[in-house]
């Protein structure tokens, strides 16, 4: 099955494409229109996995799973042209399993979770070479994750 969104964050289309496969969930999110840096995410099957808890003091502010340690952040093709963006990168791929396998899984009790391959090609920010992220890059990860949420839970229905 496949699902697609596009929207216009930080001044840029950014387009997201999920595919299920029947081994793999592949994402591919771009802002360039093409696919960019392939990571695979894995975990056990035995990886206990908790829902997003929701700060009651900020009622408003988007949740994410916490993406688990086990996770494995596999690189399968091409590299990000910095040291940064390789964390920004792997950052991305981590939150985006995390919320494939949280919010996708019809079966909270599900012991086999698939592999997810990300594809990621952002515009280049003007990010931090001391490894902070801009507000730029905070407001793209979180419009990014926004849409996968939406495209998941869409998914599962």
């Amino acid at each position: 099955m496949t699902r697609q969104i596009s929207r216009e964050l930080q001044g840029h289309l950014t387009e997201i494409v999920l595919q299920t496969f029947a081994d793999r969930v592949l994402v591919l999110v771009t802002q360039l229109g093409k696919v960019g840096n392939l990571i695979q995410a894995t975990i056990p099957d035995t990886t206990p996995l908790f829902p997003a808890v929701q700060d009651p003091g900020q009622p408003n502010l988007q949740t994410l799973p916490e993406p688990p340690a086990s996770i494995q952040l596999t690189p399968l093709l091409g590299n990000a042209p910095s040291q940064h963006l390789q964390t920004l990168h792997s950052l991305y791929a981590a939150q985006i399993a995390t919320i494939i396998w949280t919010e996708g899984s019809s079966n909270p009790l599900e012991v086999f979770r698939k592999g997810v391959i990300v594809g990621i090609a952002l515009r280049k920010s003007d990010g931090d070479d001391d490894g902070n992220l801009t507000e730029s890059e905070r407001s793209v990860f979180a419009g990014v994750m926004s849409m996968v949420t939406e495209l998941v839970t869409e998914d599962s229905k």
